[in-house]
Parts: structure tokens; sequence; C-alpha cells
């Protein structure tokens, strides 16, 4: 028995799944490099809102065409994938359609599989003419150029091949059933790949074994490029949606986090039994001040950095911006893909230095974001209420804010003379407090 066909396939692979395991490695690597932050409160609500929101696609379909039609292409794309188990234990034990034993129930699935991926080359033409002829304008804001743009068309095409190749082995498969080729059982519902069958039957047994063969072989190498693929794309978030849903804030909107140091400093300052005199605590003097708020990648939280990795980049935070709307600088999108850029970036500083970064001179705050964006935010939330999978780049956006603030003194003219009112009169206005029912002798 020849077993050169099942040892190249095993090859294939390891090869395959062990360079998907290195990239996973370093994406947990890099998002471990953010500060801890508990979310593991409420796991009852946090496994609805996984389930709703990433399985159940629920924020999806607030923009109803293209939420019908992403759900065709996930669900299409997920469960014709079964497949892809039959295909490993097939490459491996030199069997064929080992599954066909199931009688029915395997016609069932196979049937089902090719409509769904007659449906997901559907949908995905769609997508493309939406994109490239109709252009929505939320794929064309200015950091959608270069590889973003082109990526969003790259996989597209991936689908498209895949489900093609997935037709194309499955009706070369059909004919030679037909024709009683050894090796080939009579098992499978072909209701779509059957139309290819008029193509086939002139072929002679061994060319059409040939191009079922290709088919196969393609079919599984396209599925181990797009499953690498994927960490180098914007569509890690299939992989990253579920834990990125899971360990969402699920605090009110409109709630921010205190800093721990400065509530304690805010407390001793009320305090009237407090001593302004006393002795730091054992050890306290040996602590490094916490850095206020954030100025790159590793001040942020690590569920911050799994939201850079997650962002789908699909613009609906952007379109609903109303600062981006009013033409300001600022867009939520631009902000988590800058943070993954240069989360990259120091990934890579790490890699090239063996396992310690080096400081390269960079920041997250003003080399990839600039203090005009901070600044433009309305913190109304409105980004946050519109990702389909639980981003928030408000949180991204607050945080740089907070440093500029208590680090570098560098907020705008107008709210530091808005903190001086409050902290000399009390109000963010410039009157004394003795003169603030004036008005009313007006």
């Amino acid at each position: 028995m020849n077993y050169i066909p099942q040892i190249l396939f095993a090859v294939l692979l390891i090869v395959g799944f062990g360079y998907f395991a290195n990239n996973i490695k370093k994406l947990v690597r890099n998002i471990k490099l953010g500060k801890a932050v508990d979310r593991t409160d409420n796991k009852d609500i946090r496994w609805k809102n996984m389930a709703r929101i990433a399985l159940g696609q629920q924020k999806m379909v607030v923009k109803p065409i293209a939420g019908f039609l992403h759900i065709i292409v996930y669900v299409g794309f997920i469960i014709i994938n079964i497949e892809v188990l039959e295909i490993i234990i097939d490459g491996l034990f030199g069997t064929h359609r080992i599954f066909a034993p199931l009688g029915s129930v395997y016609d069932f699935l196979i049937g089902s599989f090719e409509i769904l991926a007659l449906l997901v080359i559907v949908s995905v033409t769609i997508f493309w003419i939406r994109r490239n002829i109709i252009k929505l304008k939320r794929f064309f804001y200015s950091e959608m150029r270069g590889w973003p743009k082109n990526d969003g068309n790259i996989i597209l095409y991936f689908e498209v091949v895949l489900m093609l190749l997935f037709l194309t082995m499955n009706g070369a498969d059909y004919t030679l059933q037909l024709m009683d080729a050894p090796h080939y059982v009579k098992a499978g519902a072909f209701p779509v790949s059957q139309l290819f069958v008029p193509l086939f039957e002139n072929m002679e047994q061994s060319s059409l074994i040939l191009v079922e063969r290709t088919a196969w072989w393609l079919h599984i190498i396209g599925i181990l490029i797009f499953l690498n693929y994927l960490y180098f794309s914007k569509h890690l978030h299939i992989l990253l949606a579920f834990p990125n849903t899971w360990f969402a804030n699920i605090n009110p909107k409109g709630q921010f986090d205190n800093l721990e140091s400065v509530t304690k400093e805010v407390k001793l300052m009320m305090d009237p039994d407090a001593d302004p005199f006393a002795a730091p605590a054992e050890g306290d003097m040996d602590e490094e001040p916490e850095k206020f708020g954030a100025s790159d990648v590793s001040d942020l939280n690590w569920v911050q950095l799994l939201n850079a990795y997650t962002c789908t980049e699909c613009g609906r935070c952007t379109s609903e911006c109303p600062a981006s709307q009013t033409g300001k600088k600022l867009s939520p999108r631009k902000i988590m893909m800058d943070t993954r850029d240069r989360l990259e970036e120091v990934g890579k500083n790490i890699d090239a230095n063996k396992g310690t970064f080096v400081d390269d001179g960079k920041q997250l705050l003003d080399d990839y974001i600039t203090q005009e964006e901070l600044w433009a935010c309305t913190t109304c939330n409105a980004c946050v209420e519109a990702c389909p999978v639980s981003i928030s780049p408000l949180s991204i956006i607050m945080d740089m804010r907070r440093y500029l603030v208590m680090e570098q003194s560098a907020a705008p003219m107008e709210l530091n003379n808005m903190m001086g009112n409050i902290e000399n009169n009390g109000a963010p206005w410039p009157y004394n407090q003795m003169d603030r029912l004036n008005w009313k002798n007006d």
C-alpha cells in the first residue's frame, strides 16, 4: 500500500496547526502585556452576553441586510467545516468518506453543506459588491487604505474559492459514484454540485479522479492557509469574539473606573481625623508611584488589548460617532487599529530581543494616536453601543486622556479653566460663590 499521501497529509497538518499554535502563543503573550483586571464577576450575565452577542449575532442584525448575510456566511462557514473532520480522518487513514455508513443522516449533512456553500457564495458576492461597487462610506475612511482595505477583499476571495473547491470536489465525487469508480462509495446528497455533472460526464475516469483529488487537496490546504491567515487579518474576530464578549465590561456604560490611588488620597483629604504628616505605612516608601492613565499599550489592561485584536474593522463605531460625523479627526475604529498595530510592534520588538522589550523611542500616544483625536471624543458611548462584538474604544481614549491630564498637565485650555474654577469656586464657572445668584436680580 502506498502511504506517501498519508505521510504528506500528516506533515501538512503538523506544519499548519503548528504554525497556528505558535501565532496564538504570541497573541496570548501580547495580550498579557496589559495590566491585570478582574472580569470574572457575574458569570451568568457574561455567559448570556457571549451567547447573545458572539454566538447569536444579536448586534449584527441591527443592520438587517448586512446582519442576515453575515449570519449566513458565519453559520455556513462554520458548519461546512465540520466536514474538515471527515477530510482529516480520510487523509490520515487513506479512507474515503469515512462517515458514509451514517446513511440518510450523512446524505442530509452533505446536502445541507452544499446549500450553505451556495448561500455563502451569494452572500460573499453581495458583500464584495457593497465594498467595491457601491462603496459604502464606512469602508473608505482614511485608516482603511492599503492593507486594511485589501484584507477585506482577500477574505472574501478566500471564502468563495474554498466554497467552489468544496462543490467541485463533491461534483467530481458524485460523477465518479455514478461511474461506479472503485474507492468512491455511493453516499451523500449533492443538490448543488450535481449541476457540475454535465462538465464532468465526458471526462475519462482517471482525469476525473485527478480533478476530485486536486480539489480535495486544495480545499484542505486552503483551509489551513485561511486558519493561519487569521492572525494577520481583521478576521481574527472569528476566534476572539467569544472571549471578548465574555470579558466585556458589564457595568453601566456611563460609569467610569476610578484610580484606587486617587480615591485613597481623596478619602484621606476628607477624613477629619487623618494626620497629613503621619509617616507612610511600612513598605509604601519602596513602592514606585503608579502611573496615571496610559501612554503606551503596556499601560492598558489586558481586556483592552484583547479588544484591539478582536476589532472587525467594520466601521460601525466610526459611522455612529458624532465627532466623526461632524468632521473631527476622531475615528474609534482607528483607535483600535492603532492600538493593535502598536501592540504588534511591541511584540516583534520582544521577539527580536529574545523575550525582552528594548525601548524603541515610540509610544501609542502621539506616535499612533494624536491628542487631537483624544480630545475630539464626546464620551457619548455611541461607539461602544454600536460595536457588534462589545469592544470599547472609549475606555482607551479615557485612559490616554487621564495620562495627559494627570501626568503631563496637557489638557485643553478650556478644560484647565474649568478645573481651576472647580478648585477655586466649587463650580465650573468663573464666578465667586457669593455672586452665583446675581442672575436673578437682572
